[in-house]
């Protein structure tokens, strides 16, 4: 009995974690550059994004705490953090501790943003977001829940909203690539006009 509670609760809170991280990378790559929302000021933005991100792994260590106590099959505790360690599922359970550790580094780093570099800041969040579709993969081959019925129509609307988020960022960057063409033309314009005026003061001036 208390083995199937745990199977319930590592499924239950494995799929609550997906769509929170769903949640967490769309609203992370619809952020603009200025860290806005349409609707919401800046630091509710952040607050959100957090606070969702922080909800997200919460589900996602109880879902592996879930598993790990499920007396079925054996996952060692340590598989959970150290990719393929598990005999069991060991490929599909390894994405699975690679996708947590990333979110773990994105979750810690975001905390101390303030105190790091920003370029390895960003890089590190750059590459947390290669989590979501690792996670994916977990999901939908690490049981056979999410590969028939309503769970895989659920795992693949979560698949399509963020493609959905990542096309609108895509239409949106390419956009902007004319205007800033644009500034670029024009701050040469510049440069050349004070070049020229430059050359012909210096030839007045040898006159």
């Amino acid at each position: 009995m208390n083995s199937t509670a745990f199977w319930y609760a590592s499924r239950a809170t494995g799929v609550v974690a997906l769509l929170l991280l769903t949640a967490v990378f769309v609203m992370g790559i619809l952020i603009n550059r200025q860290g806005k929302l349409p609707g919401l000021p800046r630091f509710a933005v952040t607050d959100l994004h957090r606070n969702i991100s922080l909800l997200a792994v919460s589900f996602v260590a109880v879902h592996v705490l879930t598993a790990v106590l499920d007396t079925y099959v054996n996952i060692p505790l340590l598989s959970s953090v150290i990719p393929f360690a598990s005999g069991y599922e060991r490929l599909w359970l390894g994405l699975g501790a690679i996708s947590f550790d990333l979110m773990v580094a994105m979750i810690v780093t975001s905390l101390v943003r303030g105190r790091m570099n920003r370029t390895a800041w960003r890089a590190i969040h750059l590459t947390a977001y290669v989590s979501w579709p690792i996670a994916f993969v977990h999901s939908i081959y690490s049981s056979k829940d999410l590969q028939h019925g309503l769970m895989l129509d659920l795992a693949i609307g979560c698949a399509l909203i963020l493609a959905a988020a990542v096309t609108w960022r895509l239409v949106s960057a390419a956009r902007e690539v004319p205007r800033a063409a644009r500034v670029a033309t024009l701050l040469d314009q510049i440069h050349h006009s004070q070049a020229q005026r430059t050359q012909r003061t210096r030839q007045g001036a040898s006159r």
